[in-house]
């Protein structure tokens, strides 16, 4: 799959929500979110994100590749990312999520009663 700044990479989140259901997918989302983030902030940052970026194997993202990155997912206009916006952001990048997001919303309703 590419996104529109033409970084490349295939869509594992599919396979990994069947393999370890919504709520467990979503635990590891949250871990992603935390591996990235800025811990003064609580946020993912430019600057955070750039600092991080070869855990996702990303290191040879210009800059301005890495502001796109954070200007997608900035739902509130604050310039970074809270956990919400990242998971979010991870679902709009993923194909294989969005067609299924219906199925696993329901799952993690009747999960959670």
């Amino acid at each position: 799959m590419a996104s529109q700044n033409g970084i490349v990479f295939e869509d594992f989140f599919p396979a990994m929500v069947e393999k370890l259901g919504a709520e467990g997918f979503m635990k590891e989302l949250s871990n992603g979110f935390q591996l990235l983030v800025d811990e003064d902030k609580g946020l993912i940052t430019f600057e955070s994100l750039k600092k991080n970026s070869a855990l996702l194997g990303l290191q040879d993202m210009s800059d301005d590749e890495v502001k796109c990155m954070v200007r997608e997912g900035d739902l509130d206009g604050d310039g970074a990312l809270n956990e919400m916006e990242f998971c979010t952001l991870m679902f709009r990048l993923s194909p294989g999520l969005m067609m299924n997001s219906t199925e696993w919303l329901v799952e993690a309703i009747i999960s959670e009663m």
